[in-house]
């Protein structure tokens, strides 16, 4: 299926995967005529599927009106509007919204944006980031340092910095204890975190990092009850920034258009990317935190980051779009409906499976764990 000679640099460099020359719903159609069922929407990012017209129409309008504007300069109508639908009611207290072109950005706006607020506060001290073990946060340089994939980051340590350290991340499959119940586990992942909170010094601290529902490192694992409530208050105690990574499990996926509604704790601040814009264009966002955005207004009255492609109208445009269709459709009250179907069926035909340990998740962001040995997990 794949082709004879590429100039491309492959993600496998040996091989030239098959070329995608079309696609509708959740069909995609190869060039020697296959059609595979994309089962899984890309990297998780395919959240309306393939060829949805009013998207389209959206890019199209928006091409006709104004392809490129840069940020330091001008902002744009689909930008605004698009920062207004996600925090216009300043949920959570977040008010206000920074486009990006993808989740590993976001990460590294997310990171420099806190290192500014402490300096614009006057704490230049706090440059210590503390992220949980098998997170995955991106594969830029400053994203890696918060993740915890040793794969992905073997290579990279030289050029990594030493301001990330990682905790216990809530995984109860395979770390919960025999002799605790939930609230036990929590309690004891929580006295972790402020373990390394005195370790490094509280005032050191500048954010704790977390996925709120761990994505592609352990596979839709969520948190026990009161875990992020904990982390709050910890964070809060000693002055630091609670970021919470929704690229994946955000926008959608879980059930709720955040995934931090369901553990009823807001973040300093949040990033999404992949269900914002559905794969039509690249497109991430960080979503910040009133108080946060009052200090630079206070000190400098400049954002020192920026990329060139930051706030693409077409971009913004098909993102908006795509959220307008979320909710016109009642997608989310959907996706409640269907996880129910879906993890019934799951249990009913892998529950008892001899190689199946764990089937998890949270809405439709679902995993099933397979094991050699189910007792020894």
């Amino acid at each position: 299926m794949g082709e004879a000679l590429s100039h491309v640099l492959q993600r496998y460099v040996n091989r030239v995967p098959p070329r995608a020359v079309s696609a509708s719903g959740i069909m995609i159609r190869t060039a020697d005529g296959h059609e595979v069922i994309d089962g899984f929407g890309g990297a998780a990012v395919a959240c309306l599927g393939y060829g949805n017209q009013r998207v389209r129409a959206a890019m199209l309008a928006q091409l006709d009106r104004i392809a490129y504007v840069h940020t330091s300069v001008f902002t744009s109508t689909p930008a605004e509007e698009l920062a207004e639908l996600l925090v216009g009611r300043a949920a959570g207290g977040l008010t206000h919204a920074l486009f990006l072109s993808g989740g590993a950005e976001a990460m590294e706006a997310a990171l420099k944006l806190t290192r500014q607020y402490f300096l614009e506060i006057g704490q230049p001290q706090r440059t210590r980031f503390i992220a949980r073990q098998q997170g995955f946060h991106g594969n830029t340089l400053g994203a890696l340092g918060a993740s915890s994939n040793p794969r992905m980051k073997a290579a990279f340590h030289p050029l990594i910095s030493d301001a990330f350290s990682h905790v216990s991340t809530p995984f109860a499959y395979h770390h919960q204890r025999a002799d605790e119940n939930a609230g036990a586990y929590s309690q004891r992942l929580v006295a972790e975190l402020e373990v390394e909170f005195q370790r490094l010094g509280p005032g050191n601290v500048a954010a704790f990092i977390a996925e709120t529902v761990v994505g592609s490192t352990t596979g839709s694992v969520t948190a026990p009850a009161g875990y992020f409530a904990g982390v709050r208050e910890v964070c809060h105690r000693h002055g630091a920034l609670l970021i919470l990574d929704e690229v994946m499990c955000g926008m959608g996926r879980t059930g709720t258009l955040n995934a931090w509604e369901q553990e009823g704790v807001a973040p300093d601040i949040q990033m999404n990317s992949k269900g914002l814009g559905g794969g039509y264009q690249p497109i991430a966002a960080i979503q910040i935190q009133g108080r946060v955005v009052d200090a630079l207004k206070a000190g400098s009255g400049t954002l020192l980051h920026g990329h060139t492609y930051s706030g693409h109208p077409v971009a913004c445009a098909a993102a908006l779009e795509v959220q307008r269709i979320v909710a016109e459709e009642n997608l989310l009250a959907n996706v409640r409906a269907m996880s129910t179907v879906l993890f019934d069926r799951l249990n009913d035909r892998f529950g008892n499976h001899a190689h199946i340990g764990d089937i998890r998740g949270r809405g439709l962001f679902a995993t099933v764990e397979f094991v050699e040995d189910r007792a020894g997990k």
